[in-house]
């Protein structure tokens, strides 16, 4: 029996043990993510250049590219560098860095598309106030708490995984180093660390659901409201980027880290990562084009 701090290095199954099918997801994911890279990027040095995108919104809307960057990043060059090598190992630093940055990053983008739905409550539904109440004091304390519970959040995550213990078995069944596939996996120390990241995802995810729901149920009710059918479609319409991401995003959360991991889940969460790690729903071009009192 090893303990986690005993393994130098793991075995990153993949997705896939045959060459031809290695190289064709290498092509793939590798135009993603400098597609990935270079709309998001872009998106955030605009947002920086233009006087006229100077709002709350586009304020958080380059937060979350930034943050998509490094979600990318955290994960995608590691996985290229295994589709084409023999050896796909990650070391015991790396897989440790792994996990402790995708667990920050995940629970930063959650919570920064929760502020997102705040803001864009307060856009539609007090347009008259919104400019005093979304001032830029407020919105840097409203962007520090996702940075700040996020990686706080991570460092308690991370270091209940060295309760982990192995028998030996150093292969990771997943293209990067996560909770599900290390707990599957290892022998002992397994309760803590599994009971914990069901009830932290959970509460986590819990918690900033709601306030993006209870935000759209009162930006409907203010949509409703509204005189003019033309004017109720264009702002309702707006929204649909924002919603689009909740969706993929949690949706694919919640099936990853909310159930207990057995091979058939961690399989299954395998094909959801690949989704959500490699799509880019963050850079739509339209969402340049909102208004500040609409979505």
């Amino acid at each position: 029996m090893l303990n986690f701090t005993d393994v130098k290095e793991f075995i990153l199954l993949g997705l896939t043990s045959h060459r031809e099918w290695q190289v064709f997801f290498f092509i793939i994911f590798l135009v993603v993510y400098i597609i990935t890279l270079v709309g998001n990027i872009s998106m955030i040095l605009l947002i920086k250049v233009s006087p006229q995108l100077n709002s709350p919104m586009y304020f958080f809307l380059s937060h979350l590219s930034f943050v998509d960057v490094w979600f990318s990043s955290n994960v995608t060059p590691k996985m290229l560098e295994n589709l084409l090598s023999e050896t796909k190992t990650i070391s015991y630093a790396g897989c440790m860095v792994q996990c402790f940055f995708f667990i920050a990053l995940v629970h930063i983008e959650i919570f920064i598309l929760a502020v997102m739905a705040f803001d864009r409550y307060m856009a539609i539904g007090k347009p008259l106030l919104y400019g005093s109440r979304m001032s830029r004091v407020v919105c840097i304390r409203l962007i520090s708490f996702p940075y700040i519970y996020g990686f706080l959040t991570s460092l308690a995550a991370t270091l209940w995984t060295y309760g982990l213990y192995f028998c030996g078995k150093i292969e990771i069944n997943h293209f990067y180093c996560a909770d599900p596939p290390l707990i599957k996996m290892a022998c002992a120390g397994t309760f803590v660390k599994e009971y914990t990241m069901i009830i932290l995802a959970g509460i986590n995810f819990t918690y900033s659901l709601t306030v993006v729901i209870i935000s759209y149920l009162f930006i409907l009710l203010a949509i409703l409201r509204m005189p003019s059918a033309e004017g109720r479609w264009e702002a309702f319409s707006t929204c649909g980027s924002h919603l689009t991401v909740v969706i993929i995003f949690y949706g694919t959360l919640l099936f990853m880290y909310l159930r207990r991991p057995t091979e058939e889940s961690v399989e299954q969460g395998e094909m959801a990562a690949v989704f959500y790690n490699h799509s880019d729903p963050h850079a739509e071009p339209h969402d340049l084009q909102f208004e500040e009192q609409g979505c």
